[in-house]
């Protein structure tokens, strides 16, 4: 039944891409906002109870719901897996972004694609070289493929139903919405929301960095893993993009241009640095990873079958 949920899924998503941002992320903003309003005062405690309220409250009702439709007919609770998997993905949002910006780079249209990387990424963009844009680009695709896709694998099968996938992305957005810096007052109130997605995507972004390791080159993909990753601001990021840098053997990480200002950002990977071609072997290595994942998840659920 999960892999079957998976696939249908993943099916629909590629085929039927969802307007996500209409439908996902214009509801949970507006739900940010209508919580903001009522309870940031600039404490911890009250961004506590307002990630309660906008997390916990979806996640366990989808929990309940999954198991009143399981008791009633199954084939419904595997209709409701499937359509809250299909919500929580949104993966084709970005793929368009990153293949309409390997397409520019292709073409040597660079304009384009620094406005198409503006565009996705944020930020400005307007003295980015090419090169960088395919390093960003490769970069933000790599987080992309996690967050969008394997890290909902793991949540999908470890918690009832599809209440995992509902306590992951909700948890990302208002980790996101709710980012120091973003908006003024958030230091205290957002606290609670960055670092209870923090320790939730702990697990999973370390099962895709695995992944990525035994689709791609293993040993720099571990070498990196275990001497860059703590290096990177965001320390779950920082894994993610060293073993993937490492596993396509590109570089990543390094100075980049942005908002007219050079930010340094240390180095991650080992090889050449990157460019168009290296985009297409970041989606290669997605590409193998989440074939990984649904062979892995069909050999469990073999062997739970052959054991039952």
């Amino acid at each position: 039944m999960t892999l079957l949920s998976l696939l249908v899924a993943i099916l629909l998503e590629q085929l039927r891409p969802l307007p996500w941002r209409r439908f996902v992320e214009e509801p949970v903003e507006a739900l940010a906002h209508l919580l903001e309003d009522r309870l940031n005062d600039g404490q911890a405690r009250h961004g506590t109870i307002a990630w309660c309220i906008a997390v916990l409250v979806p996640t366990v009702a989808s929990a309940l719901i999954y198991a009143a439709l399981f008791f009633v007919q199954p084939i419904a609770a595997i209709v409701f897996n499937v359509v809250v998997l299909y919500f929580g993905m949104g993966y084709r949002q970005h793929s368009h972004f990153y293949g309409r910006i390997h397409a520019s780079l292709r073409a040597q249209d660079t304009e384009r694609a620094r406005s198409l990387l503006a565009d996705w990424r944020g930020g400005r963009h307007d003295r980015t070289p090419p090169s960088e844009v395919a390093r960003l680009a490769i970069e933000k695709g790599l987080i992309v493929g996690h967050r969008q896709v394997f890290a909902l694998f793991p949540m999908f099968l470890l918690f009832p139903g599809p209440s995992g996938v509902v306590l992951y992305r909700l948890s990302e957005r208002f980790a996101y919405l709710w980012a120091e810096g973003r908006e003024p007052g958030f230091t205290e109130f957002g606290r609670f929301a960055r670092r209870a997605f923090e320790l939730m995507d702990w697990l999973p972004a370390r099962i895709t960095a695995v992944a990525f390791s035994i689709m791609g080159d293993f040993e720099d993909a571990i070498y990196c893993w275990r001497t860059q990753a703590a290096l990177w601001h965001d320390k779950v990021e920082g894994v993610l993009l060293a073993a993937g840098a490492g596993a396509i053997g590109v570089r990543l990480g390094n100075p980049i241009h942005t908002a007219g200002e050079v930010v340094e950002r240390p180095e991650l990977g080992t090889g050449d640095d990157a460019d168009v071609d290296f985009m297409y072997s970041a989606v290669g290595l997605i590409r193998r990873t989440l074939v990984l994942f649904l062979v892995v998840i069909l050999l469990v659920g073999i062997a739970g079958w052959a054991g039952g």
